[in-house]
C-alpha cells in the first residue's frame, strides 16, 4: 500500500477514487507519565513519555486507515493528513485520513 501526503503518485496514474478512509485511536496518560511530566515541566525539555505515546498513537491510526483502504480494494492512499485533539480526562485522539485510490 502506497501512503503519501501529496495528491498524486509520481509515475503512477490514479484510475479511480474510492473515497475517504480514516483510522483513529484514543490514547490516555497514566499516573507514571503524569508524575514524570510534572517534574520535567519544572526543569524544561522534552517529555519523552508523552512523545512516545503520541508516536504510538499515530502509528496505530495509520495502520487502521490502511486496513480501511484495503477493505475497499485501494492500491494507495493520497493526500494523507494526521490530526491530534485533546479529549476530556487527559486523553488524546489521533486520526489519520486520506483518499483511497486505485492505480494503473
Amino acid at each position: 500500500m502506497i501512503i503519501t501526503n501529496i495528491e498524486q503518485i509520481p509515475g503512477r496514474t490514479i484510475t479511480e477514487e474510492l473515497g475517504l478512509v480514516q483510522g483513529s485511536t484514543v490514547r490516555g496518560k497514566h499516573i507514571g507519565k503524569d508524575i514524570q511530566a510534572f517534574f520535567k515541566g519544572l526543569v524544561g525539555g522534552e517529555i519523552k513519555g508523552y512523545s512516545e505515546l503520541l508516536v504510538e498513537g499515530r502509528e496505530e491510526a495509520l495502520t487502521r486507515m490502511e486496513k480501511c483502504a484495503e477493505a475497499v480494494g485501494a492500491d494507495a492512499i493520497v493526500n494523507v493528513r494526521l490530526t491530534t485533539s485533546s479529549i476530556k480526562g487527559g486523553a488524546a485522539e489521533l486520526m489519520a485520513y486520506g483518499t483511497a485510490v486505485k492505480l494503473l
